[in-house]
């Protein structure tokens, strides 16, 4: 059954500590164009990049053969009501109630390589600390588009229940939280799909469809 998409907002109460480890309860709308993606309950995350369309993870959706390519692009219905608390980033779960925030360093493709050997893409980018206990998973069981990532050096992560959330720097979507080995583990940091290396089929899609 394919997920039906809820659009949440940064203000709901705040409860729990099942939050990103090592992260910070998200500013009261501070990241408006996040959204949830949910089938009775919270699935993903995604991003909001028009009043139409989000930006999300492919596994999301349905099961993959392979870790690349993870992205998928998700039409509205109809077009989304926007205004200061919910607005396009340019370019209930058992989670946390409260968005979480994680600002975390860009790690090289050398390094990325090294954590995940053979694993790691030319779609791909690592994101996160080497030395673990901060990550953007959690502890249960943008003209929008930006310039390729290596050109910066550190985003904040926003997620729900991890997967599909944005990584952003400087109010630009750079990557889609992808996967992982564990959660917040030494020398395994998170794993992100490179929005830009796909900016002409996301272009293409939305003009379209």
């Amino acid at each position: 059954r394919a997920p039906h998409l809820f659009l949440t907002a940064s203000f709901l109460t705040e409860k729990n500590d099942d939050r990103i480890v090592g992260g910070y309860t998200c500013q009261k709308h501070s990241v408006p164009y996040q959204v949830s993606l949910n089938d009775g309950s919270h699935i993903c995350g995604g991003s909001l990049i028009t009043d139409q369309w989000v930006l999300s993870a492919a596994h999301c959706y349905s099961p993959m053969r392979t870790i690349d390519n993870d992205i998928m692009l998700i039409k509205l219905k109809s077009p989304a009501t926007l205004n200061s608390q919910f607005s396009p980033l340019e370019s209930a779960a058992e989670g946390p109630s409260l968005l979480q925030c994680l600002d975390a360093p860009v790690l090289s493709d050398s390094v990325c390589h090294k954590a995940y050997p053979r694993r790691i893409t030319s779609n791909m980018f690592c994101l996160g600390f080497l030395e673990g206990g901060k990550d953007s998973c959690q502890k249960i069981l943008n003209p929008i588009f930006p310039q390729c990532i290596t050109k910066f050096k550190y985003l904040i992560v926003v997620a729900q229940l991890d997967s599909g959330g944005p990584a952003v720097c400087d109010g630009k979507l750079q990557g889609v939280v992808s996967w992982g080995d564990g959660c917040a583990q030494k020398g395994k940091p998170g794993v992100y799909t490179k929005v830009c290396n796909y900016l002409n089929w996301i272009h293409q899609t939305i003009s379209e469809n």
